[in-house]
């Protein structure tokens, strides 16, 4: 089996070392005997989503975030239809709000119905969610200067930390294989097994008959496990 990755923006979107979750995406399907290949595309670049199964975008300042909405736009019909063929798009930290109707008053790709506004003040957390993915809470950080209204799909509750907005129980958004969280970290290298999840949930989707065998993920579940008892959590 071959999985095509496409890393748009890796440039310039790669706050809190976001590269890392492509990279343990990597080492994981390729501990399976999965070939892995990655493409990386930046401004002014084409994005040809033919024959990818998976879209990596990250976290980047809300300068940058404005620089290549105009550019991502170019291919919203692209970008959706990619979506509703049940392909996986992972978006962590504020690039998920450029799925959306708005970031202030901007109009973004409108994929979405949600919302994002910048407020006077930056969000800064470390947060522990649950999900209904699987059993183990979900780790992160957020350092962030927006909110996300009319969520209709979360993808996580939250334990402890910051949802959507300052009230919020929930925090994300998912809709069929999209997964956007404000979390960054990097998120996948932080939690092995959201990562295991979502990566076996390609796999078999690409191939139901595909053996999965056991991924050697012991230095991230050793951290996840240390991070979990130092925290108390």
């Amino acid at each position: 089996m071959t999985i095509n990755i496409v890393h748009i923006y890796y440039d310039i979107l790669n706050l809190y070392g976001e590269s890392g979750n492509v990279k343990v995406m990597k080492k994981y399907l390729e501990d399976l005997g999965i070939k892995v290949n990655i493409k990386f595309i930046t401004l002014n670049d084409e994005i040809n989503l033919d024959n990818i199964d998976l879209l990596y975008i990250g976290c980047g300042t809300e300068n940058n975030q404005d620089l290549i909405l105009n550019h991502l736009k170019k291919y919203k019909r692209n970008i959706t239809e990619f979506i509703e063929n049940n392909k996986f798009i992972i978006s962590t930290g504020n690039s998920f709000e450029l799925f959306g109707k708005y970031i202030n008053t901007k109009e973004a790709l409108s994929i979405f119905n949600y919302k994002a506004k910048r407020i006077p003040f930056r969000i800064v957390d470390e947060c522990l969610f649950k999900s209904n993915l699987i059993d183990d809470k979900i780790l992160g950080f957020q350092n962030r200067d927006s909110i996300l209204e009319e969520v209709s799909t979360p993808l996580f509750s939250v334990i402890k930390g910051t949802g959507n907005s300052v009230k919020d129980s929930f925090e994300g958004y998912t809709y069929k294989n999209f997964y956007g969280t404000y979390l960054v970290g990097p998120l996948l290298v932080r939690n092995p097994y959201l990562l295991t999840f979502l990566m076996n949930k390609m796999i078999k989707e690409k191939d139901p008959n595909f053996e999965i065998k056991q991924a050697n993920l012991e230095l991230e579940i050793n951290a996840y496990n240390e991070f979990i008892k130092n925290k108390n959590l």
